[in-house]
């Protein structure tokens, strides 16, 4: 814990002396040399993705029936969706995602890894940010299908970033006003599907927790590499703890000087025993010391940290 707990210090400190707007800041990054052992696991570690569920469901019914749309990319908040021609930290930005995706592939050949929660302590901190494009770092590998789904139901936001619909999503097929085939999005890439959160609804801990969620993730997860879930913040709600059993992992997203040391400190503890894999520092000042994100793995006492963007 003391890498975590010298970055959220690190957080706190500069959200005291330099408060900033919260926006996502893409800075300049060096990464340490990657040894034999850690080296970036797509080059070596293929995961076969499974052609049928145990009830019978394909990728290819999903991909044959769900809705078909044109996403517009928000190019303040999605990398990799619409081109930014000459804006260097967008280049840089990039590249780091590619390094968490590679971090996640590694943690992926110690531990089952398939869907992962995307949370952090407050609102306005970066979690959409991160699950939006770690989401499309994920579909630009070949062969390697993802499903991004919006599970905050409380205040949906990911449809934006996609310039998509918010409904039908994820409450209406909680709420049984719609199926599967109904709410799942396809859009500008082959392998990326997406759930919006759906209509707005007034009971959203109550949906998640009727099982339905569940079902679902078990009934398309075999279908995809990864299922990305972006959850609402940890501390205000009880939505993310719920959501975090239903995942293999969670990753963390705290916001450099804007996150309170003691909140993050909070939601850490919250998901220490349902397997947080890691912390992302987001939107940390050029030549602060620190990369765009700090990432740190738990496996046991012992652990696998970089530097990256989240």
């Amino acid at each position: 814990m003391s890498r975590i707990h010298e970055a959220l210090k690190k957080a706190e400190q500069e959200r005291s002396g330099n408060p900033r707007p919260a926006e996502d800041v893409l800075a300049p990054v060096e990464f340490p040399e990657t040894s034999a052992l850690h080296r970036p696991a797509e080059a070596h570690a293929i995961v076969s993705a499974a052609v049928e569920s145990s009830d019978g469901m394909t990728f290819d019914m999903i991909r044959e029936r769900c809705h078909a749309t044109s996403w517009n990319f928000d190019p303040r908040t999605v990398l990799f969706g619409t081109p930014r021609p000459g804006e260097q930290k967008a280049r840089l930005g990039t590249e780091e995602f590619r390094t968490l995706r590679s971090r996640l592939y590694q943690i992926r050949e110690r531990q089952p890894l398939k869907s992962i929660l995307v949370t952090s302590a407050l609102p306005a901190e970066g979690k959409t940010f991160v699950a939006a494009n770690l989401a499309q770092v994920i579909v630009r590998q070949h062969e390697r299908r993802a499903l991004l789904i919006d599970a905050d139901l409380r205040w949906s936001r990911l449809h934006l970033s996609f310039g998509t619909s918010l409904k039908p999503g994820l409450s209406d097929y909680l709420a049984g006003n719609a199926d599967e085939f109904g709410i799942i999005q396809r859009g500008a890439y082959e392998n990326l599907f997406f759930i919006p959160g759906g209509s707005p609804c007034s009971n959203p801990a109550e949906l998640i927790a009727s099982g339905k969620l569940e079902a679902l993730l078990r009934r398309v997860s075999p279908l995809f590499d990864w299922v990305i879930i972006d959850s609402p913040p940890a501390v205000p709600v009880s939505d993310p703890s719920l959501l975090a059993d239903m995942c293999d992992g969670v990753l963390m997203v705290v916001r450099s000087a804007v996150t309170p040391y003691d909140m993050a400190q909070r939601a850490v503890q919250e998901f220490r025993e349902k397997h947080l894999v890691g912390v992302v520092l987001n939107d940390v000042e050029p030549g602060s010391g620190y990369s765009s994100y700090y990432y740190h793995y738990y496996h046991g006492r012992s652990g696998v940290n970089g530097k990256g963007k989240g």
